[in-house]
């Protein structure tokens, strides 16, 4: 297991919540993104618009499995 946490560099929108999905969903691992003790999937859509992410949150990245830490290191950037 990898977990991370870091600052969100800038507000989400529509294309950038569909990039992040994307990037989540190339790894094999369990992506979870925690924001003010909501935790959703990092692969589901609708889960990462309900986050409501903007610039300056602290986001909490956990990965699970045989691709986390690389899984959690792209996210992190993605993010940042």
């Amino acid at each position: 297991m990898s977990e991370k946490t870091v600052t969100v560099g800038k507000s989400f929108d529509a294309r950038q919540v569909a990039f992040f999905v994307q990037t989540a969903s190339k790894f094999a691992s369990k992506i979870m993104i925690t924001i003010d003790n909501k935790t959703v999937n990092a692969k589901s859509i609708m889960g990462i618009i309900s986050l409501g992410i903007s610039q300056g949150q602290q986001v909490t990245i956990a990965a699970e499995g045989e691709d986390a830490s690389v899984a959690a290191d792209e996210i992190a950037t993605v993010l940042a």
